[in-house]
C-alpha cells in the first residue's frame, strides 16, 4: 500500500428551502411522473407515498382528499416549504392531478439532493 494516496472528494447539492422546487404545472420537467400519472394514476399516488415513507395504500383511503391534504401538509412540514392547509386544500381541489404530480417531482428532487462522498485512490 505504499505509494498510494487516498483524495476524498465532497459535493453538496442544497435544495432551496421555503418554496416548492418545481411550480403546479410543470408537468413537463419531469416526463415520466406525468405518463404514469396519465396511465395510472393511483399507480402514480401509491409510489409517491411509498418514497414518502407511508404504507402505499394510502391514497386508497382518500375520502375527500384528507390523506392528500396530510401528504401534502407533511411535506411541506418536512422540506420547510411555506403554505398552509387552506393553500394546500384549494390547490388540491382545484388542480389535483397536478398537486400530485408536484408532490412526486418534490420527492425525487429532494431524494437526489444532499452530500455525495467519493473516494480516489492515486499511485504516487
Amino acid at each position: 500500500m505504499a505509494g498510494q494516496a487516498t483524495t476524498t472528494i465532497v459535493t453538496t447539492q442544497h435544495v432551496s428551502s421555503g418554496t416548492w422546487t418545481t411550480g403546479i404545472c410543470d408537468c413537463c420537467s419531469d416526463m415520466s411522473t406525468c405518463c404514469c400519472a396519465l396511465c395510472c394514476f393511483p399507480c402514480m399516488q401509491c409510489q409517491t407515498v411509498s418514497q414518502f415513507g407511508w404504507c402505499f395504500c394510502m391514497p386508497l383511503l382518500d375520502c375527500c382528499m384528507v390523506v392528500s391534504c396530510c401528504l401534502r401538509q407533511k411535506m411541506r412540514e418536512q422540506y420547510n416549504i411555506h403554505g398552509s392547509c387552506c393553500d394546500d386544500f384549494c390547490t388540491l381541489c382545484f388542480c389535483y392531478p397536478c398537486a400530485w404530480c408536484q408532490m412526486s417531482r418534490e420527492i425525487k428532487i429532494r431524494a437526489h439532493s444532499g452530500t455525495v462522498v467519493t473516494q480516489q485512490i492515486t499511485r504516487s
